[in-house]
């Protein structure tokens, strides 16, 4: 088995993480979740995206994986139980107390044990698996060495983070947010104090320890060589662009090794797309050497957010297409669409109208909804952006 697995702040952003070729999505509800400045699922919410996700052959698994303090206990079990009800595919759990509810209600889903657990080696992953966990999240920190022992002592499903942000501290074991800001991340109130330019000296120069983010796309045919199942993308805080660019691109390469049809051209393109789909310089961290100062942001960085995201379609009528603005373009521009079954077609903008049906020749207002002539075929969830690589220069 090899799965995708996508994040899921809202509903909005499920949606375009599955159609786009997640295999499966991560999502905290309202309570238990380390992510508490998502939107997050209610439990009516969280029926809605099962009930979406299985009708689309997929899989949804709930993060319950806060460091739990006596107050967090309460009304936990009656979570658990509505969780089962709902008929989710598994939690993401960090403490043990989690997985022995879990077994005294004789809940159905599976147990997902949380890079939280900070697990580097197979003995660790074999004492959870006794306790009845299916799957490991390994730690970030995790090396290639790592992956291949823990594999073949437990034989266990394994998940690692391919994709996303890291933590300055070990695996998220964070308390850096509790002392300056007195909020808690291992509680799911994670202030990023590690993103913080901290001054050092009178000339304002500043001082940073911002990990730079991680990408696999590199790695991904040794990982599957090496039994990883499950492919990790973090981010549920992001835009549904980064997750329909991130996803969609690691579902290609993915298939393409799967089909055999895999070349390193695919990989240098794709991460030539995902590059640019972020605002933060990637590398793979851990996984072949101890990561140093090359993987870090030390005396300060830039974070500039592109505009290559155009706008997304809303849907076809006739010889048209009704998209909603994300950022300015004209009549004329070179353009290109991608879509939630990986095509990516070349685009020029000609005849283009407003919301009042009136010809314009600039969307300029954000969010506003145009119209173009248009004879492509695109279904619901297309995204537009600016045209700046080629796929064919690369094969």
């Amino acid at each position: 088995m090899v799965e995708l697995l996508a994040p899921a702040g809202d509903l909005e952003r499920l949606k375009v993480a599955l159609l786009y070729g997640a295999d499966a999505v991560y999502f905290g509800g309202q309570d238990y979740s380390l992510r508490a400045n998502a939107l997050n699922f209610t439990l009516e919410e969280i029926k809605e995206a099962t009930e979406f996700a299985h009708n689309l052959k997929k899989k949804v698994y709930v993060t319950v994986n806060i460091v739990f303090h006596d107050e967090d206990l309460i009304g936990l079990k009656e979570y658990l139980k509505h969780l089962d009800e709902i008929g989710i595919d598994a939690i993401i759990l960090s403490d043990m107390v989690v997985l022995e509810l879990v077994k005294e209600l004789g809940c159905k889903f599976e147990c997902h044990i949380s890079t939280q657990a900070s697990i580097l080696n197979y003995e660790t992953a074999k004492f959870y698996k006794s306790l009845g966990a299916t799957r490991i999240v390994l730690a970030r920190e995790a090396h290639r060495k790592d992956i291949k022992r823990i594999k073949e002592e437990t034989n266990m499903e394994l998940e690692c983070f391919i994709h996303g942000a890291m933590c300055t501290s070990f695996s998220g074991r964070c308390v850096l947010s509790n002392y300056v800001t007195m909020r808690d991340s291992n509680r799911g109130g994670c202030a990023q104090v590690c993103r913080f330019s901290f001054k050092f000296n009178d000339d304002n120069e500043v001082f940073s320890m911002t990990p730079k983010d991680l990408n696999m796309i590199s790695y991904i045919k040794e990982m599957i060589n090496l039994g990883v199942n499950s492919f990790k993308v973090e981010g549920r805080m992001r835009s549904i662009y980064y997750i329909a660019t991130v996803i969609g691109s690691y579902r290609k390469i993915i298939d393409l090794i799967l089909d055999n049809k895999y070349d390193d051209a695919y990989t240098r393109y794709y991460l030539d797309i995902l590059n640019r789909c972020a605002n933060r310089d990637s590398t793979p961290q851990f996984f072949d050497k101890m990561a140093g100062v090359k993987e870090q942001y030390f005396l300060g960085r830039d974070e500039v957010s592109n505009q290559d995201f155009l706008g997304i379609v809303l849907k076809k009528e006739k010889n048209y297409i009704i998209l909603e603005q994300r950022n300015y373009f004209k009549v004329g521009d070179i353009v290109e669409f991608f879509t939630p079954n990986g095509e990516v077609v070349t685009f020029k903008i000609g005849e283009m109208y407003d919301e009042n049906n009136e010809l314009i020749e600039v969307a300029r207002h954000p969010r506003m909804t145009v119209k173009l002539r248009c004879d492509l075929d695109l279904p619901e969830y297309s995204m537009m952006r600016i045209k700046v690589f080629d796929i064919e220069e690369y094969l």
